[in-house]
């Protein structure tokens, strides 16, 4: 309790006088300048509504004065004028987002960025007895909200319950991995009704969040299409296009397709698209499959057959003719079933790893898992690109969770008995490859995950093969757990193949040729020698520090050949610096042996690099396709982490003993040694660094849907929460 006391009082002593640190030193401010004192520079002129506009950058500023008693200026921001007036459509907009440059004294300042709609971003800081003036760094023509500016201005005293939020949960984790916690010395027991109930309640609290945001989703959906004159159409709602078209009984999108482009010889050439677009033809839609004269889409079916067209059906109820899942709604819903069963996988795999793991490893390796799977960029890039990708981790780890429950000695009906090994329950082994299998039908690189089930299942394979070798089993038994896998995931195959036949004439293409991007991909091949360079920028691309915030910025990756590369920050390991722990994995194959995990973890590090390559070569440079191999990675991880956390083997220096608490599981632990105690600061140093790179690199401007343009009011309340460190 007085631990927590003063925990809060740090966060409240933080919070009043750290983060409002500008309030406190510009409390001398005499106020007295008045706006009408501006001056503005010959590169801009003032419009008849109050705006700015930008004539020449090199010259666009506002000067006034300043008497030195406020480091603080403040920008006054003029009322837009309604742009959407009858007749007037093509209005010049007005720029919300400003980049600005406050100089003080002739003492060039920090280049920056002001929002009309975070006032706590127009508070300014440079340092000026004389003279200030703010440099507008728009280019020309560009129409500005500003005012005027105010120097020696006194700022306001600011509260942030987002900060305080940020702050509780850091001291949270704190808490719980330190290396004295209280949860180090509480063992994990998945029959403990106190643990599942703690487990419940953190699930519930996420799906609260979960539902909370999907409501506000669902409450007003738009159309997420952009065009503009002379360029593609940028359609966002693909998948539910796919569903509309199934429930119509057809696999082609009905979206209109010009005569030009239908009557084309080749529309896939990349210069072929860009006359009919300079020709005024339109639409053609940007990364859309186009084949036969219809557009389709090539990703996977299965999350337009199971959430978008059931919620066009189901909301006939209150919408006349239904409405459309937004794409974002469907990942988040998609990201909680994920947190959800890939709780329950690391849970189920610790406990063959170490029975008796403390809490506070556990939740080490769950946050390590999650950090691992590039959830954070699916979430904050949650249009349909993100869906088949969370789709697939859900839909994995609640297979590979069934596969790994399936040798569950408790298990009395419906099982596979080997001798001398533990029996299977074909219910799981069938829930599990039909969810592996489902794969197929969302991101297909992670149906190689059925591959664990020989690593997994070895011994009962093995079992099997002598029982047949030597005639003590029937053929009709000895093939009930090989049909228990094969026949549901034939089951599920069939039908996908069978959906690329009709559509494009093969059982395995998935349209993805035919798709119109930046190339002719019908003939593109990739370049091998890019690969080599690729594979060093997915794994070890250095982050590239700033002085401001977010401290972060986007990496060059030139590459000796062309090939489709996204705006990345920085390399897998070097954003998510735990997962380098995979690394030591092969040398852990002797403290593994007890828990026979050490093929089944191999085998998925290996299957990680298989599929890093494989996005390498065939993909291209992609953020997103870190989640391909970033789960095996960061599952890998794991065991080398609780290794050196103390919790497998004897040589732990923790001393466990005997149970204190049947429910809680709580051993009896001596004090932690020295070196234990720095093994576990190591981990928390690794897992925070991890917390921190990847959120910040939320915030980095110039990478695809950066929160700048698609939330600057996060943007920006976040920004200013670092106003204290230029002072």
């Amino acid at each position: 309790m007085v631990a927590a006391l003063l925990t809060g009082l740090v966060i409240m002593l933080l919070e009043c006088f750290l983060f409002n640190l500008p309030f406190w030193r510009s409390l001398p401010a005499s106020t007295d300048t008045a706006a009408a004192s501006n001056s503005l520079g010959s590169g801009i002129e003032r419009t008849r509504e109050g705006l700015i506009r930008v004539t020449d950058p090199t010259q666009a500023y506002l000067e006034l004065k300043a008497d030195g008693s406020s480091a603080f200026s403040r920008i006054d921001l003029t009322r837009p004028p309604n742009q959407a007036k009858p007749g007037k459509t093509d209005a010049q907009p007005v720029l919300s987002s400003i980049h600005v440059r406050l100089d003080g004294d002739g003492q060039a300042g920090h280049s920056t960025m002001i929002s009309s709609r975070a006032p706590e971003s127009l508070y300014l800081q440079a340092r000026a007895r004389s003279t200030l003036r703010l440099w507008i760094q728009e280019p020309v023509g560009s129409l500005v909200p500003i005012s005027a500016v105010r120097a020696n201005i006194r700022v306001p005293f600011h509260y942030s319950l987002g900060r305080l939020c940020t702050m509780v949960l850091i001291a949270i984790l704190l808490a719980c991995w330190r290396p004295g916690s209280r949860l180090w010395r509480i063992g994990l027991n998945t029959g403990s009704g106190r643990q599942r109930l703690a487990l419940t309640a953190f699930l519930l609290a996420c799906g609260g969040l979960t539902i909370a945001g999907l409501l506000g989703k669902l409450a007003s959906p738009s159309p997420l299409v952009f065009h503009s004159p002379g360029n593609y159409t940028y359609d966002f709602d693909q998948y539910g296009h796919l569903a509309d078209a199934l429930l119509r009984g057809h696999g082609w999108l009905d979206l209109p397709v010009p005569d030009a482009l239908a009557q084309s010889s080749d529309p896939y050439r990349a210069s072929t698209r860009e006359q009919l677009l300079a020709q005024g033809v339109s639409p053609i839609y940007w990364d859309y499959a186009f084949y036969q004269g219809h557009w389709y889409s090539y990703f996977g079916i299965l999350p337009a057959l199971l959430l978008f067209a059931p919620y066009r059906l189901l909301s006939q109820l209150w919408i006349p003719g239904g409405a459309m899942l937004p794409a974002t709604a469907a990942v988040g819903f998609l990201a909680f079933g994920f947190l959800a069963f890939g709780s329950l996988l690391i849970i189920r795999l610790i406990g063959r790893l170490a029975p008796h793991t403390s809490l506070a490893a556990v939740s080490m390796a769950l946050a390590a898992f999650f950090l691992g799977s590039n959830l954070d960029y699916l979430l904050l890039r949650s249009n349909f690109y993100s869906v088949p990708f969370c789709a697939s981790l859900l839909l994995t780890s609640l297979g590979l969770w069934l596969w790994m429950g399936a040798a569950d000695r408790r298990h009395k009906a419906r099982i596979w008995s080997g001798q001398g090994v533990a029996p299977l329950s074909l219910p799981h082994l069938s829930g599990g490859a039909l969810c592996l299998a489902a794969n197929l039908g969302c991101r297909p690189t992670f149906a190689l995950s059925a591959l664990l089930a020989f690593p997994l299942f070895w011994p009962q394979i093995s079992a099997l093969w002598q029982q047949l070798t030597h005639h003590q089993v029937g053929l009709v038994k000895a093939l009930r757990a090989p049909a228990a896998i094969v026949l549901p995931a034939l089951l599920l195959v069939l039908p996908l193949v069978a959906y690329n036949m009709v559509r494009f004439g093969s059982p395995g293409d998935f349209g993805n040729n035919y798709q119109l991007t930046v190339t002719d991909m019908t003939n593109y091949r990739p370049a091998a020698g890019n690969l080599p360079t690729m594979l060093v920028y997915y794994l070890f691309l250095p982050l590239r520090w700033t002085p401001s915030f977010p401290f972060l910025a986007i990496s060059p990756t030139p590459l000796p050949h062309w090939a489709y590369h996204e705006p990345m920050v920085g390399g897998f390991f070097a954003l998510c610096p735990v997962a380098l722990l995979v690394l030591a994995l092969p040398w852990t194959r002797r403290k593994l042996a007890g828990s026979r995990s050490w093929p089944l973890l191999m085998t998925g590090a290996l299957l990680g690099v298989f599929l890093l390559v494989f996005d390498a070569y065939k993909g291209g440079l992609g953020w997103r396709y870190m989640t391909d191999f970033g789960w095996y990675m960061a599952l890998g991880a794991i065991p080398v982490m609780l290794l050196m956390l103390g919790e497998l083997g004897p040589a732990s220096g923790t001393g466990k003993a005997a149970l204190a608490d049947a429910d809680l599981t709580t051993p009896k632990m001596d004090r932690p040694s020295w070196s234990m105690r720095l093994r576990r600061l190591l981990v928390l140093a690794l897992l925070l660094a991890s917390l921190v790179l990847l959120a910040l690199s939320c915030f980095v401007p110039g990478r695809d849907d950066a929160l700048i343009t698609t939330d600057p009011d996060l943007f920006f309340s976040v920004q200013t929460w670092f106003r204290w460190m230029w002072l």
